[in-house]
């Protein structure tokens, strides 16, 4: 199955200025045959991150692939520039109208690793998503759906209050030119202020978004992104 890679990282950091600068870009039509992002970044370090994510319309996926997502981590953000990372969201690919729910790792010098959870999943569906920082057990993250605990604990080396959360839309166009049509809505979006918990609503933040994807707010904390 396709793995899912959270490139925004470096994306949003590129993009953001200039979608700031330039409505008329920022006005573009759908369209991507690589990665394209919309959504939330944490403006400081936190030690997981959760939202109520919902599936919103029926997924048409031309090429490649869509998600919407939590997570922590990206490529370059581990060790020596290696990727790490943990997400948790929703995915769907082509030929299907239906999503399924998935979590993904990438261990520094390993491929990424991905995790169906639930699938065949209609419109409409909604999962309280976290991916969290173990308390006592630095560097040792756990996937939590319906705030139960999702797989195995996972070791991330050099984890431990490095990363800045995600909450976000995908598409890869799989080097296709195509318009994959989705939308997802994050609500209260939280971050973790200490590992094992002490959860916050997201307060502090920047917005990106390219390609035609969109993001619009709803409240300070809850969002809907993709095709909008």
């Amino acid at each position: 199955m396709p793995r899912l890679h959270p490139r925004v990282l470096a994306a949003a950091l590129a993009i953001a200025p200039l979608f700031l600068a330039s409505p008329a870009l920022a006005k573009a039509a759908c369209g991507s045959s690589g990665y394209a992002y919309a959504g939330l970044g944490a403006s400081n370090r936190a030690y997981g991150v959760a939202t109520n994510l919902q599936t919103v319309g029926t997924p048409q996926v031309l090429s490649g692939h869509v998600a919407g997502w939590v997570g922590v981590g990206g490529p370059g953000s581990g060790p020596n520039g290696t990727n790490e990372w943990i997400q948790v969201g929703f995915s769907a690919f082509p030929g299907n109208s239906l999503s399924s729910l998935y979590y993904e790792v990438a261990r520094p010098n390993g491929a990424p690793q991905y995790h169906e959870i639930e699938s065949g999943l209609p419109a409409g569906t909604a999962r309280k998503v976290a991916v969290l920082e173990l308390a006592g057990r630095r560097g040792w993250w756990r996937v939590f759906v319906d705030d139960r605990a999702v797989g195995e604990a996972v070791y991330l080396p050099g984890s431990h209050g490095a990363w800045r959360p995600l909450a976000t839309t995908e598409t890869w166009g799989a080097g296709s030119f195509v318009c994959n049509r989705f939308s997802y809505r994050f609500g209260s979006v939280a971050v973790a202020t200490r590992p094992g918990g002490g959860w916050q609503r997201l307060t502090r933040h920047y917005t990106f978004q390219n390609h035609g994807y969109k993001i619009r707010r709803l409240t300070a904390a809850t969002f809907l992104a993709g095709i909008l």
